[in-house]
């Protein structure tokens, strides 16, 4: 197995069992005392039927007269006692399951929480992060409860060897040696054993998650027309299988190793107990030790040996899951993305307006620099158009705009305030965006709007007044069920709670750009407006016609938009011209037009395709 990648440093086992335990308190204290006071007492009701069995069988062997009442006391008790060790399991079985779904919905939204605490992309776009989130996500909520159980289980099957030692030691004391020699040995290679298993896991989830990656792929409707155009099945189900013998080979190499060390083992557990009930049996016979005594150590070998069993497999589970909670553990606790001051500087509406100043950017110090030194002013109230090649930096821009990352040098200016010093919430609050890669949330019609300000949710005339500016409303309103219908065949009976039905609809990429504008619509008014690549998806007319409103009719106060068509800019009252990570051109498009340079010259091989596409 290819040994890929190490588990990265994780916090100290003691802290994070701590940890889960305060976690499983917060959110579960009922259950948890519930779960506790099961464990204890199932801990002793074992030792306690081994007990009252030896005292009836030496009294049935004759080894003693027990008064009637004496006896029907005994026999109650060892009913009762029988009966609370036949209950004791469906008790811990609920209680478990009551606390795991308890502390698994706390463990759930701290994780969600936290995610929601990052203001940037950083985090998202960094492997390491991404690979601990995705661990955390995948098994999170379960882990808290995992971690407690099998602690629980550890101290239970602890108590229940201790008790059979201590009732041994009571009868015969040197008795105990044969119950440590039989089990200690077999304890030790299991706890090696988990060690070694705890370090395979990290291996195991990172593969498992990129087979789970293929194998949604070979599924997943999106891909479906790619993977059967380009034939890929075959590739994909040969990844998967690949990854899949992979996992296969490390766990079948530890469970051989498991295999062949335990089983020297308890077959050494089985002779040394053998020898210990030999010994026993002559003791018997010779009068030194009763029947039930016998009967008592018989018991106590098997308890002492399936305690040390358990206590061996839950610390193994105790481990891997405490590997796995280092990881929630890392993503919840890790501080935030973006600096905000102490005392963070208000943002008032804008008044002058932004300002770039020598500008640089990368997305991490072994990456090339996407903007160099960027100088740029966006007076308030006019309208910027960012145009230049692809990787030019343009789409960088906008989101530093948008304060999801922070420039390495410079500085952006909002009348003057450093982006820097203003919480990313109430910055993006003036805000109204539409990226070029924009979201098709498996949601209604109405939903995917209202998404972009939920204040405006409750207003039935907003979604379709944004709707309409966009130029989608009437093909919404057409719809089965309106604007409650789905825009996803995701659910085969839509959202009962949300009163929609049905298979949902699909919508063709230019129905979803314009649903993806009235999205951004929605939000106005706004101080400024950052669209990139608005008409990607439209035809001709629609693009005229958004521009048209863009710039004439101005849909926000300020307004920077990003597009690669030359002729939809010519209304913006001012065209930067960005290559290779810094503006090259500044200035309306008819001083550019006028000027030679990179604008003149793609402008006309613009205008000179659409004449020749004419004149054919």
């Amino acid at each position: 197995m290819n040994p890929g990648p190490a588990a990265p440093p994780a916090a100290p086992f003691g802290r994070l069992v701590l940890d889960a335990v305060r976690l499983g308190a917060r959110g579960a204290k009922g259950p948890l005392v519930l779960v506790v006071a099961v464990t204890l007492v199932g801990a002793v009701v074992p030792t306690a039927v081994a007990w009252l069995t030896s005292v009836i069988i030496d009294q049935l062997a004759g080894d003693g007269v027990m008064p009637a009442g004496r006896a029907w006391t005994v026999c109650l008790a060892l009913a009762g006692a029988s009966l609370v060790a036949a209950l004791l399991p469906l008790v811990t079985e609920y209680a478990e399951a009551e606390f795991g779904r308890r502390v698994g919905l706390v463990a759930q939204d701290e994780l969600y929480r936290a995610l929601d605490r990052f203001g940037g992309l950083a985090r998202f776009e960094d492997p390491a992060f991404h690979n601990r989130l995705a661990v955390a996500q995948a098994s999170g909520g379960a882990i808290p409860g995992h971690v407690i159980g099998s602690g629980l289980r550890v101290g239970q099957a602890l108590i229940g060897a201790v008790s059979f030692v201590v009732t041994i030691a009571l009868m015969v004391g040197w008795l105990v040696v044969f119950l440590v020699a039989a089990a200690v040995p077999m304890l030790l290679a299991e706890l090696r054993l988990a060690r070694h298993l705890a370090a395979l896991t990290y291996r195991v989830e990172t593969l498992e998650r990129r087979e789970r990656f293929f194998a949604s792929l070979i599924c997943d409707l999106r891909a479906a027309k790619e993977v059967r155009l380009f034939r890929l099945g075959p590739w994909l189900r040969g990844r998967v299988r690949r990854d899949r013998e992979a996992i296969n080979a490390g766990q079948r190499a530890l469970d051989r190793r498991r295999l062949a060390v335990l089983g020297w083992l308890r077959l050494l557990s089985s002779v040394t107990a053998l020898a210990g009930l030999l010994w026993t049996v002559n003791l018997a016979l010779r009068g030194e030790l009763s029947t039930g005594d016998v009967a008592m150590f018989l018991a106590a070998v098997a308890g002492v040996q399936g305690a040390l069993a358990v206590i061996a497999s839950s610390t193994a589970s105790m481990r891997r899951h405490t590997l796995l909670f280092g990881h929630y553990r890392a993503v919840v606790t890790a501080p935030a993305d973006l600096a905000v001051p102490a005392t963070p500087r208000p943002l008032p509406p804008l008044h002058d307006g932004i300002e770039l100043r020598d500008v640089w950017f990368r997305y991490g110090e072994d990456q090339p620099w996407v903007l160099r030194g960027v100088d740029l002013t966006i007076p308030k109230g006019s309208s910027l158009a960012l145009v230049g090649s692809n990787g030019a930096g343009k789409s960088t821009l906008v989101k530093l705009l948008c304060r999801f990352y922070d420039p390495q040098r410079g500085s952006i200016r909002w009348d003057g305030v450093d982006l820097r010093d203003v919480p990313p919430a109430d910055l993006r609050d003036r805000m109204a965006v539409i990226f070029q890669d924009f979201m098709q949330y498996d949601l209604t019609a109405g939903e995917n709007i209202a998404v972009g300000d939920l204040t405006r949710a409750a207003d039935p005339a907003a979604v379709p007044a944004a709707a309409g500016r966009a130029g989608i409303h009437d093909v919404l309103a057409a719809l089965p069920d309106g604007y409650r219908t789905m825009l996803s065949r995701s659910f085969e009976d839509g959202d009962p709670d949300h009163g929609t039905g049905g298979s949902g609809v699909l919508l063709s990429g230019g129905q979803w750009q314009r649903v993806a504008l009235a999205r951004a619509l929605v939000r106005q008014p706004r101080d400024l407006a950052l669209f990139d690549e608005p008409s990607s998806g439209l035809d001709p007319r629609a693009e005229h016609d958004l521009y048209r409103d863009l710039y004439t009719n101005r849909l926000a106060g300020t307004l920077v938009t990003v597009t690669h068509r030359l002729g939809s800019v010519r209304r913006a009252d001012l065209v930067a011209v960005m290559d290779r990570g810094t503006v090259v051109e500044c200035g309306d498009h008819d001083t550019l037009v006028a000027r030679p340079g990179w604008y003149a010259t793609m402008f006309g091989l613009q205008a000179d395709s659409y004449r020749a596409g004419a004149g054919r």
